[in-house]
């Protein structure tokens, strides 16, 4: 008997609990407190136990104040709702912060360590992160993972020695069209395709001389004042000065760099870097070099439109400093700072 009791309880116990809706739990509540049936009838119509038919009913007479205050209620909901709002705001800009930094970091981490490197970070036994991701953190492609690179042929090397030799003992200037003109009056029976590859695998190409960039540039509405220090003796310092302006490549765009020098103890007085060559870089470095050290006898330039201009010649009126410039053509009139300015960068 014990026994089969306890089948039956577990039996009863097995079955899935039925969810009632709030509309219906409302009608049957509504109905109950109609004082025309009592619980047991109620929960016998319809099917349900007495014990939850007067736990609906505890619930429903707590709440009923709700119908009558229905503002406060709406109320509390919405601070609830501006609470986690707020909550959720300062942890989006968490997020976003910690993405800009992670970014920076991984940006910074990704350009200094070699790819090689970086391939032996990822974990293959990782279940944390897939391997998928790793490679996505890391920024290589997950093929490299598997890649081994295949051994160069030995007729490979030697061609390759062949066009290191060429390129050091013959011509630097040979691109790989020459390059392989060359090879084959060598007797290598070679494709130009493949000479093409083989010099970029070692890293050889051809080197052109490239046109010198013109910083001195004659404007022709400028008065251009004659050269002074042909027969000059330099006996103290401030007697004469010099300016220039030379073009410095630098890695994605060029600069543009102003100095003053002294012609007495060759000591640079004054500089500039500048991203454009114009006549405020030529006269900020001028209004630099007076305040620091006073003005000086003669001030010696090229004739370029920086230093035509009538913005600087004025500067130099102002403070009673003859203007010197040298001839057409000739930059070894101002041979003080040209060679000073190269060293200098």
């Amino acid at each position: 008997m014990v026994k089969y009791m306890n089948h039956f309880g577990d039996r009863d116990m097995s079955r899935k609990r039925k969810a009632y809706s709030a509309e219906f739990k409302t009608k049957v509540v509504l109905e109950l407190l109609s004082d025309e049936q009592t619980v047991a009838q109620v929960a016998s119509r319809y099917e349900i136990t007495a014990k939850s038919l007067t736990d609906w009913k505890k619930q429903f007479l707590a709440n009923a104040s709700l119908a009558f205050d229905v503002g406060g209620a709406t109320k509390a909901y919405k601070d609830e709702i501006d609470a986690l709002k707020e909550e959720n705001d300062a942890l989006a800009k968490k997020l976003g912060k910690t993405t800009i930094e992670r970014d920076w970091l991984q940006g910074k981490l990704n350009s200094s360590v070699s790819l090689k490197n970086r391939k032996e970070i990822v974990e293959t036994e990782l279940k944390a992160i897939a391997i998928t991701r790793q490679c996505e953190l890391l920024e290589i492609n997950r093929s490299t993972l598997y890649y081994e690179a295949k051994p160069i042929k030995d007729e490979d090397i030697k061609i390759m020695n062949r066009i290191d030799e060429i390129y050091t003992e013959i011509s630097s200037t040979y691109g790989y069209r020459f390059m392989h003109k060359q090879l084959v009056q060598d007797g290598y029976a070679v494709g130009i395709n493949k000479v093409n590859r083989l010099m970029n695998q070692i890293g050889i190409q051809a080197i052109f001389p490239k046109k010198r960039r013109l910083t001195s540039v004659k404007h022709y509405q400028h008065k251009i004042y004659p050269y002074l220090l042909r027969e000059i003796e330099i006996q103290r310092a401030n007697q004469v000065w010099c300016g220039d302006i030379t073009y410095i490549p630098i890695k994605g765009g060029h600069m543009y760099l102003a100095a003053i020098l002294d012609w007495h103890s060759k000591s640079v007085l004054s500089w500039k870097l500048s991203s454009v060559m114009d006549t405020a870089l030529a006269t900020d470095v001028l209004k630099d070099a007076i305040s620091k050290y006073g003005s000086p006898n003669i001030f010696n330039t090229d004739q370029g439109s920086q230093y035509t201009s009538f913005e600087h010649t004025n500067m130099l009126k102002q403070y009673n400093i003859q203007i010197s410039m040298n001839g057409k053509g000739r930059s070894i009139d101002n041979i003080a700072i040209e060679g000073s300015v190269k060293i200098t960068v």
